[in-house]
């Protein structure tokens, strides 16, 4: 390698791995750097990570990177960072981290959500902010923390979400990144702005001094320190942009700039995201917008926890056996052939806040493989619900731009494009959150005007698979089904809760 050669780092921090990437001016990928990072489950229902372990992965990990690659700190002409969207992670007013962060697959704030609904809340917030109320929304873990842990609560100091707290380590400057605050409920999507109206619907006013400022994407938010230099190996005054909530990444890696192209993002959280030129009003669906990185565009989804991470799950609990293993497993089965049901809601449902998991239709004849396939149709039927929602929006969509985990199954991504009727396109960029932070880094030091030019340059390759439309008809069928069966247990619950009364 030239002495003089140069790159950007990407760093990914996401729910079960920490990345770190390097990548030249035209976004090559030179080296990727691994790992793990724990989620800690103290009670049911809780995802917490300690802040100062996620830190020391973090900087072990470009450590390593750097080390393994023989890339000198004085080589990285710029560092992005892309990570999960929404969460909790709080600084003390001695700027320490106060306890540990909280996932957005975090559930304790359940029946604050609940209340907050049965109020009307929801809607008063909508006009201002384009979000829907989640459990895992910073707006809702705050207020969690003050009616549950209220010597917590008035320490806070500084409320940020996962890159700005990583952003903070690396330079010792604070901010929320544009396209993650924005999805806070914290935010009003047309002034862009904090609002303190938001925050005293919400009951939390309190916090307001704590809310740093905002950042974008790919404004230049600090510098590496000298004490974050020496444990990274970055030189210091490296400039830091201020990177990318995960799914923004995923959607300029997929390439999406128009309203024809829609982006399926499949890991712990199913997402549908399209690009929007503006807001709309008296929408079909309470779409959430987020602030996309060019001008006057923003960001639409679609999205629950209801992805791959049930298939984690299963095949932890089964023990050993591999990805490929199951695909053959899966595809040994003739297509929407058996009456096993799987509802993929571990972490979280799109049906309700009381849906849980499970199978349904299991009988003695059926094998793992059946077991298996049902998850692989529970996982996309649950898409479905989103991308189906996302095309009443976006009504001209010829294609379905799929990333994550899944991607990597044929099996599993014909089945979407079984399923859906669209064609699924495969973007060839293995780690969209290290090189979306890539790119981000590349605008932020001048390489390319704006994200657009920067897509524009980086062409990648593109695999597609079509629908078989004799299969299509068939998993119309079984969808159908699947949704009768939502609403039954929907009427369950409905009556559980009359019982409980």
């Amino acid at each position: 390698m030239s002495e003089k050669e140069t790159f950007w780092l990407g760093i990914d921090c996401g729910g079960t791995y920490l990345k770190a990437g390097l990548y030249n001016s035209q976004g090559k990928e030179f080296a990727i750097e691994r790992q793990s990072v724990r989620t800690l489950s103290p009670q049911p229902g809780w995802a917490e990570r300690d802040m100062a372990e996620l830190w020391q992965h973090c900087a072990a990990t470009i450590s390593r990177l750097l080390q393994r690659t023989g890339v000198g700190g004085e080589n990285i002409q710029g560092v992005g960072i892309s990570a999960q969207g929404k969460g909790l992670f709080l600084l003390d007013k001695n700027d320490q981290p106060l306890g540990s962060a909280i996932l957005s697959s975090d559930r304790r704030a359940m029946e604050i959500v609940k209340r907050w609904q049965q109020d009307g809340i929801p809607q008063k917030l909508y006009p201002l902010t384009r979000q829907t109320l989640w459990t895992g929304h910073p707006a809702s873990l705050l207020r969690w923390v003050k009616e549950n842990e209220p010597q917590r609560y008035v320490q806070i100091g500084c409320v940020m979400m996962g890159h700005d707290y990583l952003r903070w380590c690396l330079t010792g400057v604070k901010g929320c990144e544009e396209s993650n605050i924005s999805e806070s409920n914290l935010y009003h999507m047309t002034t862009g702005q904090y609002d303190p109206c938001l925050t005293q619907w919400l009951g939390i006013s309190e916090i307001d001094p704590a809310l740093p400022p905002i950042v974008g994407s790919a404004e230049i938010s600090g510098e590496i320190t000298a004490q974050a230099a020496a444990i990274t190996g970055l030189a210091a005054g490296t400039p830091v942009v201020g990177g990318l909530f995960d799914v923004v990444s995923t959607a300029i890696c997929a390439g999406l700039e128009d309203e024809y192209t829609l982006n399926a993002v499949m890991g712990t959280w199913a997402v549908t995201s399209g690009i929007a030129k503006g807001l709309r009003d008296n929408e079909a669906h309470p779409y959430v917008y987020g602030r996309y990185v060019n001008d006057g565009q923003y960001i639409v989804h679609e999205a629950s926890p209801t992805s791959s991470g049930n298939l984690e799950w299963l095949t932890t609990q089964w023990g050993d056996i591999s990805f490929d293993e199951i695909n053959k497993l899966v595809d040994s089965l003739p297509k929407a052939g058996s009456d096993v049901f799987f509802l993929p809601f571990l972490y979280g449902s799109n049906a309700g806040l009381d849906m849980t998991s499970g199978f349904y239709g299991m009988q003695a004849l059926h094998t793992r493989a059946h077991l298996l396939q049902a998850v692989y149709e529970g996982v996309v039927f649950s898409h479905m619900t989103h991308l189906n929602r996302m095309r009443e929006r976006f009504t001209d969509v010829r294609a379905l731009r799929v990333t994550g985990g899944p991607a990597h199954s044929r099996v599993w991504m014909q089945m979407l494009a079984d399923v859906s009727g669209l064609p699924v396109e495969l973007p060839q960029v293995e780690e969209t959150g290290c090189f979306g932070a890539a790119i981000a880094a590349l605008v932020g030091t001048g390489i390319y005007q704006n994200f657009s030019d920067a897509q524009q340059t980086l062409n990648y390759a593109m695999h597609t698979l079509t629908p078989d439309m004799n299969a299509h008809a068939a998993y119309q069928r079984k969808y159908h089904r699947y949704q009768i069966l939502i609403e039954a247990l929907q009427g369950f619950h409905a009556r559980i809760k009359e019982h409980s009364l």
